[in-house]
């Protein structure tokens, strides 16, 4: 009986054990990712890995839901290719007041559904160089072959989604942007949801064809949605992998180090400085930058390096203010808006870095023109009390000291008070202190 009774449990516990999993494998899942921001190798990384855990759910669909105004090529094709190897369909989802432009029209129009909510936007693809050439940072002849390469890319794109070619040549050739409606009239995208609801609801029943060929059935109305968002180093990284980010952790290591170099001992504004400055290169390295803004900036350092130990009453520090707004506005010139140093932060950062070397040069001017306080220097108009009668020769105490002392007239008795006029090596020469009455 109790062989029979373990049986029994133990064929109830396989039953339930079968029956959780079956009703598991029977909830279709849907994977989101969220994009708002620029386009990046940190997103890249970000959305390769939501795509790798989708297939591995064995979800129904990757959604990501996305706002963007834009980011690098490079970044978007990686972005690109990993949808087009996902096993599971991607959706792309502009929410309401978000935008697709530049970079994220391609991705939009790569997706195996592309949609949009009302109040949106789509398109603005023209691409644009950072660099000294040119206004706009290429040649003539290179943006030509820029425009053309992105064109060709945008063509087969949305030719191998089915959607319309000619708009999105425009997009890229003559920067053409589209409203949610509009861009579903001209087959740009494939619906319009209110929602993310509206969307989930839409996509129930619908035949994806994957770019393999096969046609796969969305069952989206009873699925569970999985929210993937980015880990703690992922979101960190991505946060500094941008322009003002950047420019403030750039900032920041001049100071400390400036302060380490001007204090040394002081240890923590050097470890501060050091690492700031490891972020800000590894920002700098993430973002196309204009390398004469970085350049004319180490050269701003040098300066406020070399005023805090030349004191030029200024001079290096205009020079250095100067080259550092100077690099400041071209660190990325010919870039988007969304690619540039904001203004502003560029005049406070300037005017706390004057301020802090006003402080710090006035402070070394005044420690040139203050009586040395330390070694023999210090001793000149100072008193000593005599131990030994000066005779004129003997002995005197100073702050715990016994010198030898040679008094200038008369004789000194133990315990007076003398002035001290001069010093000769160990050698004290010492006159009377005046008594009053």
């Amino acid at each position: 009986m109790a062989k029979f009774i373990r049986i029994l449990l133990l064929l109830g516990l396989l039953i339930i054990a079968s029956t959780a999993i079956a009703a598991q494998a029977a909830t279709p899942t849907i994977d989101v990712l969220h994009v708002k921001g620029t386009i990046n190798p940190v997103l890249v990384d970000y959305i390769e890995r939501g795509i790798d855990q989708a297939e591995e759910d064995n979800a129904v669909a990757c959604i990501i839901q996305m706002d963007t105004p834009g980011g690098l090529d490079t970044s978007m094709r990686d972005i690109i290719q990993d949808m087009a190897n996902s096993r599971v369909p991607i959706v792309v989802y502009v929410p309401a007041g978000a935008r697709a432009a530049s970079a994220g029209f391609f991705i939009t129009i790569a997706a195996d559904v592309a949609a949009m909510a009302p109040a949106t936007e789509i398109g603005a693809a023209h691409p644009v160089s950072i660099g000294t050439e040119g206004e706009g940072g290429m040649s003539e002849a290179m943006e030509e072959k820029v425009v053309n390469d992105a064109v060709a890319y945008a063509r087969s794109i949305a030719q191998s989604h089915g959607r319309n070619i000619e708009w999105a040549e425009r997009a890229v050739r003559d920067a053409a942007s589209l409203p949610a409606h509009e861009a579903l009239e001209l087959n740009v995208i494939d619906m319009i949801a209110v929602d993310f609801d509206s969307l989930i609801s839409q996509l129930d029943g619908r035949d994806v064809t994957m770019l393999d060929g096969s046609v796969v059935t969305l069952n989206t109305q009873e699925a569970t949605i999985n929210h993937i968002k980015m880990n703690a180093s992922e979101g960190f990284l991505y946060a500094i992998a941008d322009p003002n980010i950047a420019y403030i952790l750039l900032s920041l290591a001049m100071l400390g180090l400036i302060v380490e170099i001007s204090s040394p001992g002081l240890i923590f504004p050097g470890i501060f400085g050091g690492i700031s400055f490891l972020l800000a290169f590894y920002s700098l390295g993430m973002l196309p930058v204009n390398y004469a803004g970085v350049l004319l900036i180490v050269l701003a350092f040098g300066l406020f390096i070399a005023e805090v130990f030349t004191t030029t009453f200024g001079l290096f520090t205009a020079g250095g203010i100067t080259s550092l707004v100077i690099g400041s506005l071209i660190l990325f010139k010919g870039g988007p808006a969304y690619m540039q140093v904001s203004i502003p932060l560029i005049a406070t950062v300037s005017i706390i870095i004057a301020t802090f070397l006003a402080f710090v040069v006035q402070r070394v001017v005044r420690a040139h023109r203050r009586q040395a306080t330390t070694g023999r220097e210090e001793l000149t108009g100072k008193t000593a009390i005599v131990k030994v009668a000066l005779e004129p020769e003997g002995t005197v105490l100073h702050q715990g000291e016994y010198w030898t002392a040679v008094l200038d007239r008369g004789r000194a008795k133990p315990g007076e008070t003398v002035i001290i006029t001069r010093f000769d090596g160990l050698k004290l020469y010492v006159t009377k202190k005046q008594q009053r009455g």
